[in-house]
């Protein structure tokens, strides 16, 4: 079968991008697939995750970004042309790749719909249903609305990454499926023995991730348990603040830059804690899972409630309720024996997003819709 991916780039190293070539290359490895790549602004920049001899990249090479040159009028206009630029170069690809499937990384990419040419497509939403709802504008908000709208109702499958999502979507179409993210587990042999006193939390810091409200989860928690200390891993927008802030309080927080040894870290830990306002799934709980790590999170939609099991491997705290969350922590700083089945609980339901696990669904997926041509 041949697959055409469809992607704005292919040109950092972000989760989407990782997540994008692991999948292509595993169904070429694990099922033999025929698979092209599409980007639309690629550009100079080289692919931060190598990608399988066989697949085949081409870059569309519009530079959609270009329109942010002018304004008013003249920047409508640059982005029509662009877009049509996108529409007949893409259309001309389809034609010479014939594909079996196209697939669409991203809603936004509202054009393809265009250059199918009767072929089925496949949208993976990566980001919510409900994303809009935290968009930084309402016009953003609108235009997100209106594009996933109009690009669902005309996809053949919907894919989410949990179940949560999926129900949102099932208001545009019924076509929807769950597939899970395929996460880099653990594989070391090793695991955390839980016995350090050190909470980590991994992000960006960011809106989303309401590092400032994580502070004062830390504030409480410091009190009860002062030798205990706060190890985070991001950088992002809020980052100055979040440093000046984290400096007035003097709680045993330590800041780190993102490390390609979260793995490493993860095992010298004995907890993950996550305070998103939403996480469409939240690699980074399963990762922390696979090294022995319980988790507590609030029930933020939708992947917490789709990978924490309360009170088995982790905690899920509702209604963002800052002194449960804090009480649950320390819970599991004041119990060992918890921490530790917790921890082995983790380990074992992190293992559902093995690629074992998850990319057979994938297969049956496209065997299933190649079967209804």
């Amino acid at each position: 079968m041949r697959l055409l991916y469809v992607n704005d780039a292919l040109a950092i190293w972000g989760g989407l991008e990782r997540l994008l070539a692991d999948q292509m290359n595993m169904l070429v490895e694990m099922f033999d697939y025929e698979v092209h790549l599409a980007t639309v602004n690629q550009g100079d920049h080289p692919l931060p995750y190598p990608l399988h001899s066989s697949i085949t990249h081409t870059d569309l090479g519009i530079g959609l970004h270009h329109k942010y040159r002018y304004k008013g009028l003249k920047r409508l206009w640059k982005m029509a042309e662009l877009e049509f630029k996108y529409i007949r170069r893409l259309r001309k690809l389809v034609r010479k790749v014939r594909p079996d499937i196209i697939v669409l990384m991203r809603f936004e990419h509202w054009e393809v719909y265009f250059c199918t040419q009767g072929i089925p497509l496949v949208v993976e939403s990566h980001s919510m249903c409900r994303g809009n709802l935290f968009g930084p504008s309402t016009w953003q908000q609108l235009s997100w609305v209106t594009m996933s709208k109009y690009l669902a109702k005309r996809a053949r499958v919907v894919v989410t990454l949990t179940e949560g999502d999926a129900s949102d979507w099932t208001r545009y179409t019924p076509h929807v499926c769950v597939i899970p993210n395929v996460v880099h587990l653990n594989e070391s042999g090793k695991y955390s023995n839980v016995t350090a006193k050190s909470v980590i939390f991994t992000g960006r810091i960011a809106p989303q991730k309401d590092v400032f409200t994580l502070l004062k989860i830390w504030e409480i928690v410091h009190k009860r348990h002062p030798e205990w200390i706060l190890n985070v891993y991001g950088e992002g927008e809020q980052e100055v603040e979040f440093r000046q802030e984290v400096e007035v309080m003097d709680a045993n927080i330590c800041l780190h830059a993102p490390t390609t040894t979260i793995m490493e870290r993860f095992r010298e830990s004995s907890m993950l804690v996550l305070t998103s306002i939403f996480e469409p799934f939240g690699l980074v709980m399963p990762e922390a899972m696979s090294c022995g790590l319980p988790v507590v999170s609030f029930d933020s939609p939708y992947g917490p409630e789709d990978i924490i099991t309360d009170g088995v491997d982790g905690f899920l705290v509702r209604n963002r309720n800052v002194s449960d969350f804090a009480d649950r922590i320390c819970q599991l700083m004041e119990d060992e024996p918890l921490r530790i089945r917790m921890g082995k609980a983790a380990v074992q339901s992190a293992q559902r997003y093995a690629a074992d696990k998850i990319m057979p669904l994938w297969n049956d997926l496209f065997t299933c819709i190649g079967s209804q041509k």
